[in-house]
């Protein structure tokens, strides 16, 4: 029943950490390999590297909402976001036609 879950490639849940700055503030934010290749796609798809997109994310969050409680949940949270748009994405194109 798990099997496409188990039997995944142990490098995607694998964790690295990557040093950025976030308004102004340098900081490491850890994370799964595979939510960082999705960071990175998000990135490449609006046309700014990742920590652009990770920074432009986080002062939005503070406009909105002040300081996240857990940011690297919320990047999590994010990648799972875009990845319910993108896969209703083609059904929306298909029902346009």
């Amino acid at each position: 029943m798990c099997e496409v879950f188990a039997g995944q490639d142990p490098e995607r849940y694998a964790c690295t950490t990557r040093r950025l700055r976030l308004n102004g503030q340098s900081t490491s934010i850890r994370l799964e390999n595979a939510f960082w290749q999705t960071l990175d796609d998000i990135a490449a798809r609006d046309g700014v590297t990742t920590p652009i997109f990770i920074s432009t994310l986080h002062s939005e969050v503070l406009e909105r909402r002040g300081e996240p409680q857990n940011f690297t949940s919320l990047l999590r949270c994010a990648c799972l976001k875009f990845m319910e748009i993108t896969r209703s994405e083609p059904a929306v194109a298909i029902a346009a036609e």
